[in-house]
């Protein structure tokens, strides 16, 4: 049996998740207490019941403050029935989450007449602190739609278990850095094509921007280096049973050079048969 567990911040997408893991085969059940899990495995368990291959678990901030404490130990307990147990992850940032709640007009789980909204999303983030520092996935949606979200829960989530996925993220430093990066590359110092007036309008994945970057020797340069780092440490990743890696490489705008550079690292990358690869544009979505 496959267990994946998923949680998150109220707002980031969780029951979004879920729906999508339901559409995908799991049998899901939200909001379960921690105390109950390692029951429920147990009773699943010894059923036998095929039905059970894939079951994903929802675990969210009204949980008891003590059981999340013992988080942690509950995993290492799970783990030792020889059972495949993966986690994730969903957070957004701050004023996301603000905005979110104020649009839908829905009520935060933690608050009451004397929390408001905002200190209410601290205290949680602050209470799932331990779940987010155990999950093998971070997914930040704080530019995601609902529907880009079911893709990525589909790539990186459905598939061969043994695979490692990676996701390569262009992403605009004026917009912020993803929360969800494992690594970052800031590529600002290459040639900008943004100030040749024939090129702005275009992005990283059109040829005539190809064309330009190529022709700075900085650039193939800067390409080899990500790819040589990515060569060299991927595969350890790979090795040590890891399951998610997302590499973010930034511009100022996330419109031209990290574009390209994600876009021809995922070129190289297809060529690994251990790489599950997913490519995902920010600022073009």
């Amino acid at each position: 049996m496959k267990l994946l567990i998923v949680s998150g911040l109220s707002g980031s997408g969780k029951s979004v998740a879920l729906h999508m893991l339901e559409d995908l085969g799991y049998y899901c059940i939200d909001n379960m207490p921690l105390g109950l899990l390692e029951a429920f495995v147990k009773q699943t368990l010894g059923t036998g019941d095929p039905r059970y291959d894939l079951v994903a678990v929802g675990i969210d901030a009204r949980a008891r403050a003590d059981e999340i404490d013992g988080y942690d130990d509950c995993l290492q307990r799970l783990r030792s029935n020889d059972l495949e147990i993966q986690t994730l992850f969903l957070q957004a940032e701050h004023n996301v989450l603000l905005k979110r709640f104020s649009e839908t007009r829905r009520k935060h789980p933690l608050t009451r007449y004397d929390i408001p909204l905002a200190e209410a999303i601290h205290r949680e983030r602050k209470l799932l602190a331990p779940v987010a520092e155990q999950a093998d996935l971070v997914i930040d949606t704080s530019r995601t739609s609902m529907h880009e979200l079911r893709e990525i829960i589909a790539a990186r989530v459905h598939g061969e278990s043994r695979t490692l996925s990676v996701l390569l993220k262009s992403f605009g430093f004026k917009h912020g850095v993803p929360g969800d990066a494992d690594f970052v590359f800031d590529v600002r110092c290459l040639p900008n094509p943004h100030w040749e007036a024939d090129l702005r309008a275009l992005t990283g994945r059109d040829q005539p921007v190809r064309d330009y970057l190529e022709s700075h020797e900085m650039v193939e340069g800067m390409f080899r280096d990500i790819r040589d780092f990515s060569d060299r440490w991927l595969p350890h990743f790979e090795a040590s049973n890891r399951s998610y890696v997302t590499i973010a490489i930034g511009c100022t705008g996330g419109q031209h050079r990290s574009v390209y550079m994600v876009e021809r690292l995922g070129e190289h990358l297809r060529q690994h048969e251990y790489i599950k690869l997913l490519i995902r544009h920010t600022e073009l979505s």
